[in-house]
């Protein structure tokens, strides 16, 4: 019943550990006046289908079912590009890997990160008067200035990459698993070439390594402490924050928690889902206790689930990607199918944005900089362009129709990493490279280019299983308007300001509190 319906829509810490000082924080006299408070919280690798309130089958996210039936649901919500650190830029800069740099992932061993003459929505944010915050996984580089830190974040407290990229003394779930941690100067028990055990998984406050190996078990409960207090110290300051929170749910490892009687494999997701969804409901309670008529709170994720990891994978509802499946490998993370960047989203703010509502408005995580921009009357950064628009309009319940067109960049899976060989436009998607990203059955879905793209109508057609036929009315009236919309945007990313990171990499940058130890721990095991 819920697809057939989706398928009618579709038509504890100081703040004197801040790099600031505590009284430049807290500005005697001054108050936000009606300048908003944002809380940005982003899941990773979570599934458009793991969300409750998007029909799944079972109901795992109690809270934040909860916040979509008081706030508002988008259902045609995407991902900038379809893996972690494209995705992160994008959103912090509202600008697509072609024009921020950031177009693949970076490296424990990464130089460099999000090019520094790229402007953060925190700086943004920063310069118009807020505290700003940030808790969880960056990945947008970690070492000199492209550290948190440097980037507009007053406070920073998380893991700087991906939390499967350093070994641990509690290594979770993994598919294939990977060891501990070595203890002593044995050789690395490491049979697995996608696990790390020769550096502990590093775990930040602001400049300082506070723990190696991080201890995944208690990360969530960590994460949700240091939101927590975030928001009750900035809410007295009397100034308005940013607080972005980069979950490392549902990434793997997923963590060692108590699991109720079910499938095993089923049993681990469904067990790491209820722990994401409690972190999240915790910060949420915090909001309503605090500073409730206020703040806006969004959550959405960075990209589809990363399938290869079989049971310990999230589910991505109806977009099977069909087409792509029965040639091999998997249409989710990675890929340009609706699977690897439609994300879960929801909106929160009492008050403002209507209650109870689902949007089938075509929108973009692009959105969040030029709208939390707009709503906290500032300025967006001058000299450049921006892909994310304004949808204000669109969360209070004033206008529905959100973007015409949306380009997915290649994220891995096919072509040259951040090209735009996917064109969504209205409810039709073209696609002129395919290719599927490693499957749990282990295949590899082929690489193939398309003269002609591939035209899908979403409309008709949400598994992309049948593209329209090329000698067709329909695909011959679709075909020039795609041609035009991806030439007039290439057009203008060719004339805009872009940057170019750096990926050159170089093992001395790699985060290391004790060199003089096994695997950089903090302290002798």
């Amino acid at each position: 019943m819920g697809w057939l319906f989706l398928k009618v829509l579709l038509a504890g810490v100081s703040f004197s550990g801040f790099l600031y000082p505590l009284v430049d924080f807290c500005i005697s006299g001054k108050t936000r006046g009606r300048k908003p408070n944002f809380v940005i919280i982003l899941a990773d690798d979570m599934g458009w289908g793991d969300l409750g309130a998007n029909w799944a089958e079972t109901k795992d996210t109690a809270n934040l079912d909860k916040m979509a039936s008081e706030g508002m649901r988008f259902v045609d919500f995407h991902a900038a590009a379809s893996t972690c650190s494209p995705s992160r830029a994008s959103l912090l800069t509202g600008r697509l890997g072609l024009r921020n740099g950031v177009t693949h992932n970076f490296a424990i061993t990464s130089v460099g990160g999000l090019p520094l003459n790229e402007t953060t929505l925190a700086e943004v944010l920063q310069q118009a008067g807020y505290v700003t915050g940030m808790i969880g996984k960056w990945h947008l580089g970690h070492h000199g200035s492209y550290h948190p830190n440097f980037r507009g974040f007053d406070y920073y407290f998380g893991i700087p990459y991906s939390h499967d990229m350093g070994c641990t003394d509690t290594p979770g779930y993994n598919h294939p698993p990977c060891p501990a941690c070595p203890q002593g100067d044995g050789p690395s028990s490491n049979l697995q070439r996608d696990c790390y055990t020769d550096v502990a998984l590093p775990l930040y406050e602001n400049l300082n390594i506070v723990e190696q190996p991080v201890n995944l078990s208690s990360l969530a409960q960590k994460y949700a402490e240091k939101a927590t207090q975030f928001i009750q110290q900035a809410s007295t300051s009397g100034r308005p924050f940013l607080l972005y929170v980069a979950l490392a749910h549902m990434h793997v490892p997923l963590p060692v928690t108590q699991l109720p009687a079910a499938p095993r494999g089923r049993r681990l997701y469904g067990a790491g889902l209820r722990e994401m969804d409690s972190l999240v409901g915790r910060i949420k309670d915090k909001v309503d206790h605090t500073a409730k008529d206020n703040t806006f709170l969004w959550f959405t994720g960075d990209n589809g689930p990363w399938a290869q990891k079989c049971e310990l994978a999230g589910s991505v509802g109806a977009f099977t990607g069909v087409w792509q499946t029965r040639r091999g490998g998997s249409p989710a993370k990675q890929t340009t199918w609706e699977g690897g960047h439609r994300v879960p989203a929801l909106a929160y703010w009492p008050g403002r944005v209507p209650v109870n509502v689902t949007s089938t408005a075509l929108l973009s995580v692009l959105d969040i900089f030029p709208t939390v921009v707009a709503l906290a009357q500032a300025s967006l950064p001058q000299g450049r362009r921006f892909d994310g628009v304004d949808i204000s309009e669109v969360l209070f319940g004033r206008s529905q129709p959100g973007h015409r067109v949306l380009f997915h960049p290649n994220s891995g899976a096919a072509g040259e990493s951040g090209a735009l060989q996917t064109v969504r436009l209205e409810r039709y998607k073209a696609f002129y490279v395919t290719g599927g990203a490693r499957a749990c059955d282990g295949s590899i879905g082929p690489e193939l280019q398309h003269k002609f793209p591939l035209i899908f109508n979403l409309e008709d057609d949400i598994a992309e299983a049948v593209p329209l036929e090329r000698g067709g009315a329909e695909y011959q009236a679709v075909l020039p308007k795609v041609r035009k919309v991806l030439a007039d945007v290439l057009q203008d990313i060719a004339n805009d300001n872009i940057s170019s990171a750096d990926y050159t990499q170089d093992p001395s940058v790699t985060p290391c509190c004790n060199p003089y130890q096994i695997a950089c721990r903090c302290q002798a095991p």
